[in-house]
C-alpha cells in the first residue's frame, strides 16, 4: 500500500512538474515574459531541473534585458547538457550584452590535448561507454572460448585485447571528467557593479571591478569572500554576495 502511495505522490509530482513547464512555455509564446520566469522559477522550487526548464528560464530572462541571469541560467542548462548548441548558441547572444571583454588564455601542452579529448562527451557518457565496451568484451571472450576454428581464435583474442586497451581510455576519461566536473567551479557575477579587492577584507585594495553577466571561477572561499579566477587568469577577492555559483 504505501508502495502504491508513493508512485501516486511521485505521478502526481511529475505531472504537475510539466503542468508549470508548459504554462511557463504558454507565457512565453504569448510574450508574458514576466510570468513565464515566476512559473519556470515555481517548478525550479519544487527540485524538478532539467535542460530544457534551465534553457526557456535563460530565454525568458534574455528577453527581459536581465544579463547575468540569462547567462546563469543558460550555465545550468549547459551542465546538464553539455554539447546543446542551441544552449551554446543563445549563451553567446547574452555574453555579448555584458561589458566587460575579458580574454580567453588558451592552455596549452599535454593537459590541455587530455582535457580537449576527455571533453567531447559528458562523464556519465565515457561510463556508458565503459559498459558497453565491457559488454563487447564479454561477447568477445563468449567467442574465443567457444570458437572452434584458430582463426576465429586469434581474431577474438586480438579483439579482447583492443577492448582491454579501449576499457581504460574510457574509464580513465570518465574519472578525469568527474574530477573535473567537481572541481571547477563556476559564477556568474549578479551585481551590477562588484569590487575585486586584493586580499578577503572590506579594507583591502580593490584591483579591479566586474559588472553583471561576467563569468568567473570560484577558487578559495574564507567567510564571506570569495578567491575568483578570470579567464585570462587574473585573481582577486570578491564578496561572496556579488556572484552566483553554477553548480
Amino acid at each position: 500500500m504505501k508502495n502504491i502511495l508513493y508512485i501516486l505522490l511521485l505521478s502526481t509530482q511529475f505531472f504537475f512538474a510539466q503542468n508549470g513547464f508548459e504554462k511557463g512555455n504558454a507565457f512565453y509564446e504569448k510574450g508574458k515574459y514576466e510570468k513565464a520566469v515566476r512559473t519556470y522559477e515555481s517548478v525550479l522550487k519544487d527540485n524538478k531541473h532539467s535542460s530544457e526548464l534551465y534553457f526557456n528560464l535563460g530565454n525568458a530572462y534574455y528577453k527581459l534585458n536581465k544579463v547575468a541571469p540569462s547567462i546563469y541560467n543558460y550555465e545550468k542548462a549547459l551542465v546538464l547538457h553539455p554539447s546543446d548548441d542551441e544552449t551554446i548558441n543563445n549563451l553567446k547572444f547574452a555574453q555579448k550584452r555584458t561589458i566587460d571583454e575579458i580574454k580567453v588564455v588558451p592552455k596549452v601542452g599535454f593537459g590541455k590535448l587530455v582535457r580537449d579529448f576527455t571533453g567531447i562527451y559528458h562523464y556519465n557518457t565515457w561510463a556508458w561507454i565503459s559498459v558497453g565496451l565491457a559488454i563487447s568484451f564479454l561477447l568477445f571472450f563468449l567467442g574465443y572460448y567457444f570458437s572452434e576454428l584458430t582463426v576465429s581464435k586469434r581474431i577474438f583474442f586480438f579483439g579482447m585485447f583492443v577492448l582491454i586497451f579501449m576499457i581504460l581510455i574510457s574509464v580513465s576519461s570518465a574519472i578525469f571528467e568527474k574530477s573535473h566536473f567537481d572541481t571547477e567551479k563556476p559564477a556568474i557575477v549578479f551585481a551590477e557593479i562588484a569590487e575585486v579587492k586584493s586580499e578577503p577584507r572590506n579594507g583591502g585594495a580593490a584591483i579591479f571591478v566586474l559588472h553583471e553577466g561576467t563569468k568567473v571561477y570560484v577558487e578559495e572561499i574564507i567567510g564571506k569572500w570569495k578567491k575568483v579566477q578570470l579567464t585570462d587568469g587574473t585573481e582577486g577577492w570578491i564578496n561572496s554576495s556579488s556572484i552566483k555559483e553554477v553548480k
